[in-house]
């Protein structure tokens, strides 16, 4: 893959570039602030860029506004967004336009690299990704739709599998399920939710979106 990076922490930036050129990839670029990034996007086209969240000057949002901006300048160039912290109202933000080649991971899943590089993959494929612990913190917040409270335990497992890109075989192998099994869950979460069959809208994403535009409170 061509990769662009953005990521003002040195050694995290140094790092990401080795573990890629070593696993095959070409890293076009590795800047430091969100001006950097999309001028690098601009000029090189990559498949992907991965980008950090909070980058100079002001070490808030930089990086999710410069990763909207590519959403919509560069459609086609996937986007893997990094994060120290829980921030799901950046998700949510992220996921609010076209959500096919789009990764929200905490910074914590470099570590375990062949996560990582799983996931930087799916992602280049045009899969929609969120990390685990988001999921997890968006699922067990208070909700105040009474729709989403019918939500059952088992198929706020399915969906949590479901936001990390998981396939209804990965999901039944994960959770020791029949493919057919899942595939009910699924559905019945799709008409709990509301979300019928479309040409246009992705149901999967838009049952992940559900949950993280249900509160109003960031975790």
């Amino acid at each position: 893959m061509r990769v662009v990076i953005a990521e003002d922490s040195a050694l995290l930036r140094d790092g990401l570039v080795h573990l890629l050129e070593r696993r095959g990839h070409t890293v076009l670029a590795a800047v430091t602030d969100a001006a950097g990034l999309l001028a690098a996007v601009d000029e090189h086209h990559p498949d992907i860029a991965v980008v950090d969240i909070r980058m100079p000057p002001t070490h808030t949002d930089e990086g999710l506004r410069a990763a909207l901006t590519l959403r919509r300048d560069h459609p086609s160039v996937a986007l893997l967004l990094l994060s120290q912290y829980v921030e799901t109202h950046y998700a949510a933000q992220l996921l609010s336009g076209p959500c096919e080649g789009v990764g929200y991971l905490l910074k914590d899943r470099v570590a375990d690299v062949g996560e990582f590089l799983d996931a930087l993959t799916r992602v280049a494929g045009g899969a929609t990704i969120l990390d685990p612990e988001v999921i997890s913190q968006i699922l067990g917040a208070n909700r105040r739709t009474s729709t989403l409270d019918t939500i059952t335990g088992r198929e706020r497992q399915v969906l949590e599998l479901m936001a990390q890109g998981r396939s209804n075989t990965a999901i039944a192998r994960a959770l020791r399920l029949s493919n057919a099994s899942v595939e009910k869950y699924v559905t019945t979460i799709f008409g709990k939710l509301g979300l019928q069959p479309s040409e246009t809208d992705h149901r999967r994403v838009l049952a992940v979106l559900r949950y993280l535009t249900a509160g109003e409170t960031p975790v």
